[in-house]
């Protein structure tokens, strides 16, 4: 197949939904106009656990416009079968008013539904519910741990035994929250036997459309879901949660379509958030900073109905050459709500502390922390025993230590000062594993000159809509403007889910598949046609510029796309492409090389970032204005870690104490004053084939522990706790 010009690909273009959301138009779950609907607000619990002893809705009933109030009282049985392919698990999941029992604070016990948004707020207001209250279990530090999940391979006691060097450290990490701008909502809408969700959610088919087929006992055809436009995610739409099933069970229950909208506060305890972590290190190297051997010893906190995990041993295994490794990892059930993905689940956890450990690892041997690195970069991944498809870490440690100037860095902390602030630079290296998922994507190019492109996507920031038309434009050989991308229906050809870096990879590689295929139906029908001026040509040479099919090397010769099906009475050609990826024997990651500077006030503790520099090896970059876009996400995302996010529990209750973004803190535009991205040129066809790795994870993994390095590096001061506070600086 003769490639295709590639102008789209590559050009830092605007988002071609941008005009839509800085005008209002964009349409978010809660704002479709659906006719008839009325108003759903959830009650929650306010004990952390126990049983439920009675329900009193006279006052809520009583009130004008108030229509329904459902518990667990009068609920009908839900089917609540297997899902297979959900993120939710399917046996042990919460399942909403089917019995009295409160397993953590905040949990939904009831739902007001009323012809108002105020009227349903006021309802709720006034349900009475009485419990028999257990003390609930909520703390990381006390609780019992499950059995763990080990690895190993050396032997890590008899090697650290032997080590030159040894250290042994215990750093922890605070619960964090998602916090996107849009709330989670839910419009439900049933006709008959056929329910409609508008729904904010990151997996439209094998998620909200799986999960609730699964709950209401449907066929998955009678579930639709819609979701063109999501309002920021961070993970917290990868599994679907109870009000979206409590809007459906409304529903029915009232025969209207109901919205339920939950409000800031619920989102600190209805949607999931990263879990806390308590993570013990044990480290040896040689004199000179070779490793070899280090022990993982992992304590995260879950729920006491569901078993959360994530990746956090996996940078541990295959980060560095290391001959010895053994790791354990034991989680907490908790009387809380289930924990979920966030930016860099799991990895972003490891790097704080591998990166941490490898900090102080350098500061004792007195080996510059990026010759640390150099020194024990591995040739293969000793997890797998496979060869990494691209792994461009030195480029990355090469372009970032002379963009940063990292020659320029005192190695003796405490030693450089502008006035009351300490100065400190700081590194880390990330990455996150390159995910590829089967994909489809339907294209349609039409006698008009123009295509068609749909996918069961989701859009939360990263710029789909934009990043898949310029893969299309450029397949198709057809100008952005004639080029439409559609995406967040579960009646279009499915997709897996938008996390994980995996969107463009599985998704990009369906469309760029589905796309070649149109082209080469359309090249075929021309040098098949007697009429055409490409008759008898060979496919292979000819290409499409502009909507035009040429031959190579000779423009003058050829036509346009609308005057090849108008003259053969074809009103369109259509493929759904599909993507599946391959067992490329290839270990594959996007990795990445953080520097950060910061300065501390001597006095106060207080910790300002100046600048941050990522430097990525994440293959090929379809837009680079995007991939800023993220970047910088990425980065803002570290510095809330490292310096303010924290979820703080009441321990006597399980109350989330600061659930308001007046008290959970996260970063603002004068937290942020510098910060850069740079990518290392290659394509990873290992991977897919349009070459890429997947940014939006990678770029938040390593920030916090680069931040909490050059911390230590301003004030000799190593924090081990996240977030570094004001208080462990004094």
């Amino acid at each position: 197949m003769s490639p295709q010009p590639q102008t789209a690909v590559g050009a830092p273009l605007s988002r071609v939904d941008g005009r839509l959301k800085v005008t209002g138009q964009a349409q978010y779950a809660a704002e479709h106009d659906i006719k008839g609907v009325v108003h759903a607000v959830v009650v929650d619990s306010s004990v952390g656990r126990g049983r439920i002893t009675g329900i009193d809705t006279r006052a809520a009933l009583a009130q004008r416009g108030v229509m329904k109030v459902i518990s667990h009282l009068d609920a009908p049985r839900l089917a609540y079968r297997d899902n297979a392919g959900s993120n939710n698990p399917p046996g042990n999941r919460l399942r909403v008013f089917q019995d009295d029992q409160v397993l953590f604070h905040g949990q939904p016990v009831a739902v007001v539904v009323a012809t108002t948004l105020e009227a349903a707020q006021h309802g709720a207001s006034l349900v009475k519910i009485s419990y028999d209250a257990a003390e609930p279990s909520t703390d990381l530090r006390t609780a019992k741990a499950d059995k763990p999940t080990t690895y190993a391979r050396g032997d890590a006691e008899k090697s650290l035994r032997s080590a030159a060097v040894r250290l042994e450290m215990t750093y922890r990490t605070a619960r964090n929250h998602h916090n996107p701008m849009e709330p989670h909502a839910t419009i439900a809408r049933w006709d008959g036997g056929k329910l409609t969700v508008w729904d904010k959610t990151q997996w439209v088919v094998g998620g909200t459309q799986t999960e609730l087929a699964a709950v209401f006992g449907l066929p998955l055809e009678s579930v639709r879901v819609i979701s063109p436009f999501v309002g920021g995610g961070f993970g917290s739409g990868l599994r679907t949660w109870p009000h979206t099933t409590i809007a459906a069970l409304a529903a029915r229950e009232t025969g209207r379509p109901v919205k339920l909208v939950l409000t800031r506060k619920q989102l600190y305890f209805g949607t999931g958030f990263r879990p806390a972590y308590e993570y013990q290190v044990r480290l040896g190297s040689d004199r000179r900073g070779r490793l070899i051997a280090m022990t993982h010893d992992v304590r995260a906190e879950t729920s006491s109905y569901e078993t959360f995990t994530e990746a956090v041993l996996t940078p541990g295994q295959m980060l560095y050459t290391m001959p010895h490794v053994s790791q354990t990892y034991s989680t907490v059930p908790l009387d809380v709500n289930t924990p979920l993905y966030m930016r860099g689940p799991g990895y972003a956890t490891a790097a704080f502390v591998i990166e941490s450990a490898m900090d102080e690892l350098a500061h004792e041997l007195g080996i510059d922390p990026l010759e640390l690195r150099r020194r024990n970069e591995p040739d293969e991944d000793q997890a797998s025993g496979l060869p990494f498809s691209t792994r461009r870490l030195r480029d990355c440690y090469t372009t970032g230590a002379r963009e940063f100037g990292w020659d320029r860095r005192s190695p003796r902390p405490r030693s450089t000062r502008e006035g009351d602030w300490l100065i400190g630079t700081g590194m880390a290296t990330g990455a996150y594993d390159t995910v590829r998922v089967t994909a489809q994507a339907r294209i349609r190019l039409n006698a008009d000159g123009t295509a068609l492109v749909e996918a069961a996507a989701s859009d939360m920031g990263p710029g789909t809509y934009t990043s898949q038309t310029q893969v299309a434009a450029d397949a198709l050989g057809l100008t952005m403007g004639s080029v439409t991308f559609r995406l967040g229906d579960s009646r279009m050809p499915p997709t897996p889910p938008h996390g994980g870096s995996m969107t463009m990879a599985s998704v990009g590689s369906a469309v760029q598949i589905g796309c070649d295929e149109v082209r080469q139906q359309a090249i075929k029908l021309a040098v098949q046609d007697e009429d055409s001026p490409l008759h008898g040509v060979d496919a292979d040479d000819i290409v499409v510029r502009g909507g035009r099919l040429h031959v190579r090397g000779n423009p003058a010769r050829g036509e346009t796309y609308r005057q090849l099906l108008a003259r053969n009475d074809r009103s369109h050609l259509e493929v759904v492409g599909t993507y599946t990826p391959a067992d490329a024997r290839r270990s594959m990651y996007a990795y990445s090389a953080t520097f950060a500077e910061v300065a501390v006030d001597a006095r106060l503790g207080l910790v300002r970032v100046r600048r941050l520099l990522g430097v990525y090896d994440a293959g090929r970059i379809i837009s680079p204005k995007l991939a800023d876009s993220q970047a910088i996400g990425g980065m803002v995302g570290g510095i809330g870690t490292a310096l303010l996010e924290h979820t703080v529990t009441d321990h006597r209750d399980g109350r989330i104490v600061n659930a308001d973004l007046a008290n959970y803190l996260v970063p603002v535009n004068a937290d942020v004053p510098d910060l850069r991205a740079i990518y290392i040129d290659g394509e990873d066809h290992h991977a897919d084939p349009i070459g890429v790795k997947g940014l939006g994870e990678v770029v938040h993994v390593g920030v916090a522990a680069a931040i909490a390095n050059a911390v230590f590096n301003a004030t000799g001061r190593r924090v081990r706790e996240l977030p570094i506070t004001t208080e462990a600086l004094l």
